[in-house]
């Protein structure tokens, strides 16, 4: 049924939780191919120290934090490998929910599974939610692994 699950993760605990839905799913339904997918979002520099920073500094920065990520999320497909699922990796620039649904347009995924930090209220509006704005414009299903689906008891 599923050929290719697309898996967003930032980095946090709480988006990883959902990697343990994918592993269910990709292994269930034999899926060939997963994908984890990270979006770099741009500094904003208005206001920002950024802008003080000199921009050989900047650079560096953002190749380091780029090395991190990538050495990070080669870690989550290696565990996901391990159990028998194929992972692989990608990284995109930009806003999260335009990344992840037009990554998902793009590489015919076929279903994407992710977290939601479970914001609410003030914060929520503030900020907008990435699962939501996801569920909301994707051209494929999506399964949103809510915190408490996350724990362990």
């Amino acid at each position: 049924m599923y050929k290719k699950i697309l898996a967003p993760v930032d980095g946090s605990e709480l988006s990883e939780c959902s990697l343990a839905h994918v592993k269910a799913i990709a292994g269930g339904c034999n899926v060939p191919e997963v994908v984890l997918i990270r979006v770099v979002e741009p500094l904003r520099q208005a206001g920002m120290i950024t802008g003080y920073l000199d921009e050989d500094l900047l650079l560096k920065m953002r190749a380091d934090a780029e090395l991190r990520i990538q050495d990070d999320l080669v870690k989550l497909a290696d565990s996901l490998n391990s159990d028998g699922v194929v992972a692989r990796t990608a990284i995109a620039h930009g806003k999260a929910a335009d990344e992840i649904l037009d990554y998902a347009n793009k590489n015919n995924v076929d279903l994407i599974i992710m977290s939601t930090h479970g914001s609410s209220g003030v914060a929520r509006w503030a900020m907008g939610s990435v699962a939501d704005k996801v569920l909301r414009h994707s051209p494929v299903p999506v399964l949103i692994a809510a915190p408490k689906a996350c724990r362990i008891s």
